[in-house]
This record gives structure tokens, C-alpha cells and sequence, in this order.
């Protein structure tokens, strides 16, 4: 009776190691086909154009956090180039800074794109003037790196088109975005099966102007992402009502949807509006009813990505219709509040650039 005892009890115990057994083999084969996917990501030395905006210190210190995910671990921040813009302040003011604080982040400070081009596997063109956006990419698709263009992509409509011609043109993979397209509340609200289809909405987020730069691409790019990231491409006519503190800008849809951006330089507006869905409408809110706040993990995620696979999350005929509709917005208020076409400023863009090939 004891020994048949014991023998049901050996199984028993038997069954229980086997079962602990598996369970070990199931976790440790989990975890090796999860480490087997992050060693598939190369190693890839990354380089710095620009140093006169907080996103280069900002990026450089969450790719280097040992708790970063996978995608920012693939990167290494290695060299960077200090650029500036000596007749723009906020560019001027903190080159010297941000270079500072890169050197102390273990950059190598570099005195050329060219030296620096030596060096990287990619590049992120972060210069906070987007007017010499175009000169100080070109060599970097001339040397067939990948490149991410920080907003705004270039200081004219016209730029830009040409920017993204030249990375198509020599197959170099290139993207541009603002950080707000990868807010987790705003894609969710996007691809909301309780809103149904997005039907329209009214965005508003701070609008700094800077001399230099056409109204909008300075800093309601933010803005205006956001609503191309509710609304998707095709845009065909915009509107603009401008004063001191506010400008409002009123897109058409080929389909017939309307959004708006708002832009505010009064106060402190921060990010947000409305979204109208198919099946109601819905305020633009983080989790429990807070106002949205830029996060760059996510866009860096994105970044590390694309150098990964070469593959635009953003097509560059996206960005080039924000830029078209920022641009149609400058027109519009040059116009008096008229409205205008996303294709006139596009082929006014185009025949710039057939001039400027032309001399």
C-alpha cells in the first residue's frame, strides 16, 4: 500500500517537473525569438546636422537610455555637425549650448557634413532653420545615406518639392514628420471604430511665426500634421483668416470633408480640438481628459525603423501636400482670406525649381 503510495506520488512529482520543465523551455524559446529579432537590427552609427534645437540633446539622451526600446537601441549617436543660423536667434542663441551638451553626451563635434558623412550610416538633419535644409542635404544623398529632415522640411514649398526629388531620384530613402503624427490618443481617435470614418475636424495648437519661414511652417506645422493625420491626403483648396494672435485655416477635401487649423500665438493653447466621426464626435484628449503632449519616443521609434528598413512611414507626396497646404494658406492670406489651391502653389513650386535648374 506505502509503495503504491509513493508511486503515485513520484508521478505526480514527475509531472509537476515536466511541467515546470516546459513551461522554462516555452519562456526561454520566447525570449530568444525575441532576442533573435532585436539582433536583427544592425547596429547603425547615426550623425547629427544641426545643433541648434533642443531635439538633438532631446534624442540623443532617449537613444542612449539603457531602457530604450529595441528601435532606439539600433542607433548610436556618434558625431554631429554644430551648423547654426546666425540671423535667426533662436538659432544663434543656442548652438554653442547644444554643442556643449553633445560633447559631454560623448559626440564627436565635427567641422563639416562632409567630415561627418565619413563617419555615419545615417543621418537626422536637425537644424531648426529649414532654409539651408536643401544645400546641407544634398550631400548627404550625394553619399547614399538615409536621412530623417526634422520640421520643417525645408524654408519654402519650393525646397522642399526639390528636397524630396533628389532623395527619389538617387533612391535614397528620406522622411520628414512632426513628433505629434505618432501621439498613441490622436491615431487611436483616427482608427476610432466608435467615431467610424473620420468626417472632419478642428485642430488648434500653438502658432509662432518667424520672419524667415512662411507663417505656418515655423511652428504650426504641429498643428497642421495633425489634421493630415486625422483626415489622410487629398486637400484641394484652403482658406485663411489671419489676425495678430490667430490665424484660421480651412481645408477642402476632394471628397467634400472639412478640417481646420487653428493657430494660436496668444496665451498657452497647447494641443488639441475635435474630431467628427461618421458615428459621433469626439475631443482631442489624452487619457483621462488631459490635453496631448509631444512625446518623441515614438517618432524615434519611426526613425529607427526607417534607417532599419529604408521604408518612409510618411510618403513623401504626403508631406509634400502639408507643406502645399501651409503654403496655399500664405496665398490665401495674401490674398485677403480667398481661397486657393493646393495645385497652384504646387506648380508655382515647380516652375521655381525649372528656373532656378535653368540658371
Amino acid at each position: 500500500m506505502l509503495s503504491v503510495s509513493w508511486s503515485n506520488s513520484a508521478r505526480r512529482s514527475a509531472l509537476l517537473v515536466a511541467s515546470l520543465a516546459l513551461a522554462l523551455l516555452s519562456i526561454g524559446s520566447l525570449a530568444n525569438a525575441q532576442n533573435e529579432g532585436t539582433a536583427t537590427m544592425k547596429k547603425l552609427r547615426v550623425g547629427i546636422i544641426g545643433l541648434d534645437t533642443s531635439h538633438c540633446a532631446a534624442f540623443t539622451k532617449a537613444i542612449k537610455d539603457p531602457n530604450a526600446a529595441p528601435e532606439l537601441k539600433s542607433m548610436e549617436i556618434v558625431a554631429a555637425f554644430p551648423g547654426g543660423s546666425p540671423d535667426v536667434e533662436s538659432s544663434r542663441s543656442r548652438v554653442e549650448g547644444y554643442t556643449a551638451e553633445l560633447k559631454s553626451l560623448g559626440v564627436e563635434i565635427v567641422p563639416s557634413i562632409d567630415e561627418l558623412l565619413t563617419r555615419v550610416d545615417a543621418v537626422l538633419l536637425e537644424s531648426v532653420d529649414g532654409r539651408p535644409h536643401l544645400d546641407q542635404v544634398r550631400p548627404v544623398i550625394k553619399a547614399r545615406k538615409p536621412v530623417f529632415v526634422d520640421k520643417p522640411v525645408a524654408g519654402s514649398l519650393a525646397d522642399a518639392v526639390e528636397i524630396f526629388r533628389l532623395a527619389k531620384e538617387a533612391g535614397v530613402p528620406l522622411f520628414s514628420s512632426s513628433s505629434l503624427r505618432y501621439s498613441p490618443d490622436l491615431i487611436a481617435l483616427a482608427n476610432s471604430e466608435k467615431l467610424g470614418p473620420v468626417q472632419g475636424c478642428l485642430v488648434h495648437s500653438p502658432c509662432s511665426l518667424e520672419p524667415h519661414h512662411p507663417d505656418l511652417f515655423w511652428y504650426g506645422i504641429h498643428g497642421v500634421e495633425m489634421v493630415f493625420t486625422l483626415m489622410g491626403p487629398g486637400c484641394v483648396s484652403v482658406q485663411r483668416t489671419t489676425t495678430a494672435d490667430t490665424d484660421v485655416v480651412t481645408g477642402v477635401w476632394r471628397d467634400g470633408r472639412v478640417a481646420t487649423f487653428r493657430g494660436v500665438r496668444g496665451g498657452k493653447p497647447g494641443y488639441g480640438g475635435m474630431v467628427y466621426g461618421a458615428k459621433g464626435t469626439e475631443p482631442i484628449l489624452a487619457e483621462g481628459g488631459k490635453a496631448i503632449r509631444v512625446s518623441y519616443q515614438p517618432l524615434l521609434v519611426e526613425i529607427g525603423k526607417f534607417f532599419q528598413t529604408g521604408r518612409a512611414p510618411v510618403p513623401a507626396e504626403v508631406t509634400t501636400e502639408i507643406f502645399a497646404f501651409m503654403e496655399a494658406a500664405d496665398e490665401s492670406k495674401r490674398q485677403g482670406g480667398c481661397p486657393v489651391t493646393l495645385e497652384s502653389v504646387l506648380k508655382k513650386a515647380e516652375q521655381q525649381n525649372a528656373s532656378r535648374s535653368a540658371q
